[in-house]
């Protein structure tokens, strides 16, 4: 009987074929099936169960650069979507390496096991480098990612299928990832080795209105655990409905898809709130329509920005922050009117990272200051937020 060698090469299980025909052989985890999706990459060395929770990831499959994914396996904390029963975020996932066998105290379970459950569509074995380099040389593709345990595909339907999706270009994603109906929320921010608690809003608490776009849950926790009543609403919800909720600031949240398709009924929205001297606040997709709302325009990106180490510069402090990044849309800076400041800007490639209405408490960013996972340079925006609410309150200002 012939021995099998270790090295032997193991039969592929899973297919990435991109728009161009290009095809990528690899091994299958996760769910089984096939999903056509916009590919990009994520440069984080952590956190990859909040990023594939993350619903700005909706309609994407992210290729992870760091090779070692799953080593802490999957727990029931790290989520970021606020529903999970509908499981908003990515829909594939690209991994160098097998995933191991987990090793960290606050694993539950095999993140194998965790991507079945999710119905992610998901492969390991590939030089997902040269992946990355691939796409920032041309551009984020459509593609699909195939997985059958007994290695039969199709390659003309695949190629087919990754050639005529759709893409993201004028997709309203928010409408899928926005809440059903309006939430309240209480929970406070993770502490080590307590996990999560609840504060206990009354009344008397700062009231603010997060406008749901496909919002993240440490957005939420952090507005909270600044002593926050929080009421969460539908992307669709209209201006004189939220004016009735009496906010005292109105937050708008990030999200995926398209801001142009988004903002065809939520600008309307925005403008309406901007009419009153409310602090508004924005983040990812909020800062992007909010950005519309006052007359700038939105354009894609080449190869988007996904990962926890991006240098932003805010000049209004004139800080160098290290901060989180999902997007693949951006505001361009240069379309600004003169009633609004750019106060952020990426030092990478010198595109728009946040604004502000000259003489009105409104301000949105381009990054994700939650930071989930990421650094916490950018959390005093919070706090910031916070201020220009307690300022119109006749309260003390929070030290930033």
């Amino acid at each position: 009987m012939t021995k099998t060698s270790v090295w032997e090469k193991r039969k592929p299980t899973a297919l990435l074929v991109l728009s161009d025909g290009t095809v990528i052989e690899g091994h299958g985890l996760g769910a089984t099936g096939t999903v056509e999706a916009e590919v990009c990459f994520n440069t984080a060395l952590t956190g990859y169960q909040e990023i594939l929770t993350d619903p700005s990831y909706t309609g994407q499959i992210v290729t992870f650069t760091f090779p070692h994914i799953g080593n802490i396996g999957a727990n029931s904390e790290d989520i970021e979507d606020l529903t999970p029963a509908a499981r908003h975020g990515a829909v594939g996932a690209i991994f160098k390496a097998d995933i191991t066998e987990p090793s960290n105290y606050r694993s539950g379970e095999h993140l194998d096991a965790w991507l079945k459950a999710r119905g992610i569509v998901a492969l390991c074995g590939i030089d997902t480098r040269a992946l990355t380099v691939w796409i920032r040389e041309n551009g984020m593709p459509n593609g699909v990612i195939a997985h059958n345990p007994n290695g039969q595909f199709d390659l003309d339907d695949l190629r087919q299928r990754a050639r005529s999706w759709h893409g993201l270009v004028g997709l309203d994603l928010a409408k899928e990832t926005t809440s059903g109906q309006s939430s309240q929320w209480t929970q406070t921010p993770w502490v080590w080795n307590e996990g999560y608690s609840d504060h206990k809003a009354d009344d008397h608490d700062i009231h603010i209105v997060a406008v749901d776009y496909g919002i993240k849950r440490n957005i939420l926790r952090l507005l909270a655990g600044l002593g926050c009543r929080i009421t969460v609403v539908s992307a669709r919800m209209g201006a004189d409905e939220i004016i009735a909720l009496k906010p005292d600031g109105v937050f708008l949240s990030n999200g995926p898809g398209d801001p142009e398709a988004t903002g065809i009924y939520a600008v309307p929205v925005i403008q309406a709130l901007l009419k009153y001297d409310i602090p508004v606040f924005g983040i990812c997709l909020g800062h992007q329509i909010l950005a519309l709302a006052l007359g700038a325009n939105t354009t894609k990106m080449h190869q988007g920005h996904h990962g926890a180490n991006h240098p932003v510069k805010d000049y209004t402090t004139g800080k160098v922050e290290i901060v989180s990044m999902n997007h693949g849309f951006a505001v361009d800076g240069k379309t600004l009117p003169a009633e609004v400041e750019e106060t952020h800007v990426s030092l990478f490639d010198g595109s728009n990272c946040g604004l502000r209405v000259k003489g009105k408490p409104v301000f949105s960013v381009q990054h994700h200051p939650e930071a989930s996972p990421g650094p916490q340079d950018s959390h005093y925006l919070f706090r910031r937020f916070i201020n220009l609410i307690r300022e119109k309150r006749g309260e003390a200002a929070l030290a930033e």
